[in-house]
């Protein structure tokens, strides 16, 4: 079993993407906004963000938006 220690108040990150930049935001576990940023959208921009966040308290959990390409023969997407 694994315990997990409290390095802060509990916060959740939501991180939007784009092509080139990635916005990022924090709230609290009342659904507070904390913070927000943008990153280049590169695989250190996504450790920066990450590292950002957990700067701000107990990571609980992310979620992200992003676009999801169409394929040409489903217009219905």
């Amino acid at each position: 079993m694994t315990s997990m220690t409290n390095d802060g108040p509990q916060i959740t990150g939501g991180v939007d993407t784009h092509g080139l930049t990635h916005h990022a935001a924090v709230i609290d576990s009342v659904g507070r906004h904390l913070a927000d940023r943008e990153s280049e959208a590169t695989i250190r921009g996504c450790r920066d963000l990450l590292q950002w966040m957990r700067a701000h308290g107990a990571l609980t959990a992310v979620g992200w938006r992003g676009r999801v390409p169409k394929a040409p023969s489903s217009p219905g997407c």
